[in-house]
């Protein structure tokens, strides 16, 4: 492990195991042990990971989550700039990839303090690994909203993305979200649910959106992670006057402009927004 200069603050974001204690990247404990601060998503946790490792942290160990990350950036971003080590860890994988972090990396970054990682395992790229699905292109899109409205609204803005898609859901609500992202995507798009990945449990279940909806509706449980195949290359002329009008009236639903719901639809068709906008005029007047 690389020595800091005495005086020079580093900030450590430590990956640590999603699940498997043995997947923990060697450098963690030897970080740990050398901290000046340890901040931790969740002590209890922290502590059960550093007794599996066998080690002691000597410096201080402090909380960090979303409670009190804006409170507390402040305090460890004093003690970077007075030269301390700060490492951060969060419950599980990569600190600040949907997990506290983001706030301390800026702070650090704005007052000059190098920030600098021990790479681990991570559930967005585990998942999309094994999911079968495409990985040249892919976008992590975090967790969804949790009402259904602001839910159908997101998934609409990446309903043409191309790009492979990537999700974290809780177990209650993942039947309603598989379901939200078969109306918006397509019964037939394929996907993959993640869940316990590299625990005893450990399930991948892949098919159809539609199918992993009716499966989900069994209640699922553990941890999830969602892997949605991208929409397929626009055609023109694939799309119905009928069809494109629908999903303009749905987009106007959920509080789009109609201009605006015309562009997104043209574009997610691959036709003219000209053709959009005649399908929605003859919808209108009972024609399409």
């Amino acid at each position: 492990m690389r020595t800091v200069p005495a005086g020079e603050g580093l900030l450590v974001l430590a990956g640590t195991p999603i699940g498997d204690v043995a997947d923990a990247p060697p450098r963690l404990a030897a970080e740990l042990a050398a901290a000046d601060v340890v901040a931790a998503e969740d002590t209890r946790r922290l502590r059960r990971l550093t007794q599996a490792l066998g080690v002691e942290p000597a410096g201080r160990v402090v909380s960090y989550f979303e409670g009190n990350e804006a409170a507390r950036t402040g305090e460890l971003a004093d003690a970077l700039q007075g030269g301390a080590r700060v490492v951060l860890v969060t419950d599980a994988g990569m600190p600040s990839v949907s997990d506290p972090g983001y706030r301390l990396v800026a702070a650090a970054v704005e007052h000059g303090v190098r920030v600098t990682a021990v790479p681990g395992p991570s559930a967005v790229l585990t998942a999309l690994a094994v999911s079968g699905l495409p990985v040249d292109r892919f976008c992590f899109e975090g967790f969804l909203p949790r009402k259904p409205g602001e839910r159908l609204a997101r998934l609409r803005e990446v309903a043409a993305d191309r790009r492979t898609l990537v999700y974290f859901e809780a177990p209650h609500r993942i039947d309603d979200t598989l379901a939200a992202m078969a109306e918006v995507f397509g019964a037939e798009r394929r996907a993959a649910v993640c869940r316990e990945l590299t625990k005893t449990y450990e399930e991948v279940r892949r098919g159809p959106l539609e199918e992993l909806a009716r499966w989900a509706a069994e209640r699922v449980r553990g941890e999830i992670t969602v892997v949605v195949e991208g929409a397929p290359a626009p055609v023109a002329g694939d799309v119905a006057p009928e069809e494109l009008a629908r999903r303009v009236a749905v987009r106007e639903e959920a509080g789009e402009r109609r201009k605006e719901a015309i562009a997104a639809v043209a574009v997610e068709a691959g036709v003219p927004k000209r053709d959009v906008f005649d399908a929605v005029v003859a919808a209108k007047h009972g024609k399409a």
